[in-house]
């Protein structure tokens, strides 16, 4: 009985930490008389808790303000310095780490090109590219390995949590790679791997176009298409983590192939690779203004990594006079209007939040008709209950987001190492 009571007032201890922590961080600064309204903590348990966090450097003094009547009151807030963060995002065509302090301002960055595929056809030159990454980071910005709290890595394709990670790729490549075992091979550092997609949506939700929303969904548009799905507040994963696939629901039955192996999913429609094939079909000659695709026209569409989104953004930029490139982006619109309209009927989100770098770029061109083609394949009610906007957090958010991996758990865990 007696260890069950030090268990119970230890973990109710964790909790309070966990608690204070999390409001510190997201809203300070504040000072303890607000965090007791925050909270609903008492003023001791506040007092005892945020003692417990300066002692141990995570917490800091930012200032004070003047109280009604009385002594100023001192400001708190989380100390940027007192812990280090690292995201790695391992996209289709490149590997990218970003070192950020606590507070998650970026500090040191480093970046290769991949091929598309890499991960699952060679898993093992990747990993050594993330090691690389880790090591470039840490040395760049003069951080002690001891100062990283942990190392968060979205991956694209399905994430199995369990004794072991594995990673499961959205293509008819390798299957089920040990991504955590391969790792570990050259790091000791805290690891937390989970789908870009998933990452990159924790960070809209946290610190971007998401914040105030309990129900949304955040698309992920680049070489490949996911989503984030958020229900109550939180991830929305499935039985086995798979959810979140939509590049590979069907949208035209009998359709283009896949690169997962089936047909007609709506990545093959409006994935970057299958919207510059598209492009890249059409005759010479029916092409009007064809010098304003940049040079697109003929052979752009081969273009893999930077020169994928170099090719991409051209027939972007062409649209406005182009009449193929214009042709192009309005059928992808209509396929993505379709695709979202399915994520209304059956999540009935608050909010859809475009994001990565191909889905910003057709959303800052074709926002308007991804709306229209939304409205007229979704049930009309909830999709007049449905916010369509951009993500906020830029192109390169999954370095970010799956950096938020293991600043997750050093909230829940009321900042333990």
């Amino acid at each position: 009985m007696g260890q069950m009571n030090r268990r119970t007032v230890r973990d109710l201890r964790r909790g309070n930490r966990s608690t204070l922590l999390r409001q510190l961080y997201f809203q300070g600064p504040v000072s303890r008389q607000e965090l007791g309204a925050l909270t609903g903590l008492s003023s001791g348990s506040v007092s005892n808790v945020v003692g417990e966090l300066l002692a141990d450097a995570l917490v800091e003094e930012a200032g004070s303000v003047e109280s009604d009547g009385g002594r100023p009151r001192t400001l708190l807030r989380v100390a940027p310095g007192s812990g280090h963060l690292i995201g790695v995002d391992v996209g289709e065509t490149h590997v990218r780490v970003e070192l950020f302090d606590l507070m998650l301002t970026e500090l040191a960055r480093w970046e290769h090109p991949l091929t598309p595929g890499g991960l699952e056809r060679d898993p093992e030159p990747v990993v050594g590219h993330i090691l690389t990454g880790l090591e470039a980071v840490v040395a760049k910005s003069g951080t002690e390995p001891e100062a990283v709290i942990g190392v968060g890595v979205g991956v694209p394709g399905v994430v199995e949590q369990g004794d072991e990670v594995l990673v499961h790729g959205p293509t008819a490549g390798r299957d089920a790679v040990p991504l955590e075992r391969l790792l570990r091979t050259g790091t000791d550092l805290p690891l937390f791997i989970d789908n870009g997609a998933t990452a990159q949506g924790q960070a809209e939700m946290w610190f971007g176009a998401g914040r105030g929303a309990d129900n949304a969904v955040i698309a992920l548009i680049g070489s490949g298409v996911g989503a984030a799905i958020v229900t109550a507040g939180a991830p929305y994963r499935g039985a086995t983590s798979s959810a979140g696939e939509w590049g590979h629901t069907v949208v035209q039955v009998g359709g283009r192939a896949c690169r997962c192996g089936a047909v007609g999913c709506l990545e093959a429609y409006v994935g970057a690779q299958a919207v510059l094939d598209r492009y890249g079909r059409a005759a010479p000659g029916d092409r009007a203004g064809e010098s304003g695709a940049d040079g697109v026209a003929e052979g752009g569409a081969e273009g893999a990594g930077e020169d994928q989104q170099a090719a991409f953004a051209a027939i972007v930029g062409a649209a406005g006079t182009e009449t193929r490139a214009r042709e192009v982006l309005e059928e992808t619109a209509a396929y993505l209007g379709a695709g979202i309209a399915d994520l209304i009927n059956l999540f009935n989100p608050e909010r859809i939040i475009l994001g990565g770098w191909a889905g910003l770029l057709l959303g800052g061109r074709v926002l308007p008709r991804i709306r229209a083609a939304t409205a007229s394949y979704a049930l009309h009610r909830p999709y007049a209950q449905t916010e369509i906007g951009l993500a906020e957090l830029g192109p390169d958010a999954v370095a970010l987001g799956a950096a938020t991996l293991p600043l997750a758990h050093f909230l829940a865990t009321g900042g333990a190492r």
